[in-house]
């Protein structure tokens, strides 16, 4: 019978999500992964066969972990305003709930090396993005988008100015001030509210 392993992905991952939050993702290598995890560089490289692999794993994890609540926060009401708000509020609460996530999400996938992903890693990440533009863009229809400018306006509101809201805040370490939920929604609600 195979021994259970010592040492799991979600482990792994998370002292990597300590490292690219702390120092960015340039300081996410298998050898300091490996140091400040206290794991065997055999063990790493069973999971990851090459840091590639472990930084596509990274951004993939934390991304659809982002995905998931947001996409539920933008079908959570069928007035599109209000489904559109509660979207808007999401990406500040989960920021402020998940500091260390939001940090990454802030770098981008081509800090974390996109161009060299395994290809299903890249499939993955486009999937993502592809079922949440379309949802984004399903609700921005239902308020009034016509054009692609009404829809570069939905995105803004839904994507950009909440990002904008935490992104100075999170840069410095700071704290989010506690109106920036209510800022987002505003500016979201406001734009959409114009669509059409």
């Amino acid at each position: 019978m195979a021994r259970p392993p010592r040492y799991h992905e979600a482990q792994l991952l998370d002292t990597a999500l300590r490292l690219a939050a702390t120092a960015g993702p340039t300081a996410v290598t298998m050898s300091a992964i490996a140091r400040a995890g206290g794991v065997p560089n055999g063990s790493l490289y069973h999971r990851f066969p090459h840091r590639s692999a472990l930084l596509a794993q990274l951004w993939l994890r934390t991304v659809e972990h982002f995905q998931q609540g947001y996409l539920t926060a933008l079908h959570s009401d069928p007035d599109p305003l209000r489904g559109g708000a509660a979207a808007a509020r999401h990406v500040v609460a989960w920021c402020r709930d998940h500091p260390q996530e939001a940090a990454v999400l802030l770098h981008g996938p081509q800090a974390f090396g996109r161009d060299e992903w395994p290809a299903e890693s890249v499939r993955r990440a486009e999937e993502g993005n592809r079922r949440t533009l379309d949802a984004l863009a399903e609700l921005a229809g239902r308020a009034g988008a016509i054009t692609e400018a009404d829809l570069d306006r939905a995105v803004l509101a839904l994507v950009e100015l909440p990002l904008a809201v935490v992104r100075r805040h999170l840069r410095t370490g700071g704290p989010l001030p506690p109106h920036a939920e209510d800022l987002a929604e505003r500016c979201a609600t406001d734009l959409l509210g114009r669509l059409g």
